[in-house]
């Protein structure tokens, strides 16, 4: 494994844009599973027998150079290249949007705190405020529908457009900056506009309930994530259960799910995942709780680390999961610094679950469907394992 842990930061969808693909505190979206080396590494040795990897690297490279040599936008010019591939994770980022990126992956970010979803009808709705955030001070609550961003209309939108929009560009909208938001609630329709503030994130929260059981819920995989995991299940009472809530979670480092799964499974395979069509393997370290009775909960928004995870469980046959279908990311992308100080993301491969299931575009089918009450479900389910000892 290289020095960089499996993640790729979300997509540039405009010119201009902050990262599109955010952690669910900023905004639920997507993050995807990511490369291999950093982006100041050059391409791993065995991907140097690989034409068609190692060209496309070239190639955006190739366009930066030219480009700064004619005295234009080395940036432009890569992402001219990289939307020729016309793969929806390949990206290019300026070094501030990489930089904002690179501290989300610490758990902070610039940002108004919201949470949101983009229901059925295409409306946006939010699901939840940071504590303390912006947006918490403003008022705004769970179940507001966000209709405007700055003026532009949201609806209809993916998820990812409207991140873009709350963020502002990652190098012109620091914390401080103002962005203006259209709301609704009910019948009564208003703006406001925030100001942009450096938010860290909770990433991993526990609570019992009243049955006893432990609710682990983990919101993106950040740095710590999984020895969080791994101390909450120490801490967790011996004879009750866990229900791992993944709902809504986004990605993060696939090392940081690794040792999630670590503290479930007593060593061996988390996943496979190809470079440029040479398989590698994942490996839970040895020594976690396998008796404990387990759910994994999931949803549309459970995404990429996150869906490696709940395949682990699921395949090894340590968790009953509960929900929906995932989101289905699992591609790998490889990141290299180009010409200028801009980072180009490049998919070189994808993952798969211990038994061959490939994820990217399928996700993963639960178990078991959660119907209106998902906890509840998971906690029902949960009581119907047996006694841990």
């Amino acid at each position: 494994m290289s020095g960089r842990d499996l993640f790729c930061p979300p997509r540039r969808l405009r010119r201009g844009a902050a990262l599109t693909l955010v952690f669910a505190s900023v905004l639920v979206a997507g993050a995807a599973t990511g490369a291999l080396p950093g982006p100041d590494t050059a391409p791993p040795a065995e991907a140097a027998g690989s034409p068609v990897t190692v060209s496309r690297h070239q190639e955006v490279a190739r366009a930066a150079a030219q480009a700064m040599a004619d005295g234009t936008s080395p940036m432009e010019a890569a992402e001219r290249a990289v939307s020729r591939s016309g793969n929806r994770w390949d990206a290019v980022y300026s070094q501030g949007e990489y930089k904002e990126f690179e501290q989300a992956l610490d758990g902070r970010y610039t940002g108004v705190g919201l949470w949101a979803r983009r229901e059925r009808d295409g409306r946006i709705e939010v699901t939840r405020v940071s504590g303390g955030s912006p947006a918490a001070v403003a008022g705004i609550r769970g179940g507001d529908r966000l209709r405007t961003v700055d003026g532009e209309k949201v609806d209809g939108r993916p998820v990812t457009e409207v991140v873009s929009l709350l963020r502002g560009d990652a190098d012109d909208a620091p914390a401080g900056t103002s962005v203006t938001l259209g709301l609704e609630r009910g019948t009564r329709a208003w703006s406001l506009t925030l100001r942009r503030a450096r938010l860290s994130t909770d990433s991993v929260t526990v609570h019992r309930l009243a049955d006893g059981a432990t609710v682990v819920k983990v919101a993106a995989f950040t740095r710590g994530v999984g020895d969080t995991v791994r101390t909450a299940v120490r801490n967790a009472p011996a004879d009750a259960g866990i229900i791992l809530d993944l709902r809504g979670n986004s990605g993060g480092l696939v090392t940081e799910a690794v040792t999630a799964a670590s503290a479930f499974l007593d060593g061996g395979l988390v996943a496979t995942y190809d470079v440029d069509g040479r398989q590698r393997a994942l490996h839970a370290d040895p020594g976690g709780d396998t008796a404990r009775p387990l759910v994994t909960l999931v949803d549309g928004g459970t995404m990429s680390a996150a869906e490696l995870l709940t395949g682990a469980l699921q395949d090894r046959g340590r968790a009953v999961v509960v929900g929906s279908r995932t989101f289905g990311k699992g591609s790998v992308q490889m990141p290299s610094r180009l010409p200028g100080g801009s980072v180009a993301e490049l998919t070189v491969g994808h993952y798969r679950t211990p038994s061959g299931h490939a994820v990217d575009g399928r996700g993963i089918t639960p178990d078991l469907d959660a119907g209106r009450d998902p906890l509840g479900r998971a906690e029902r389910v949960l009581g119907g394992l047996g006694d841990p000892s």
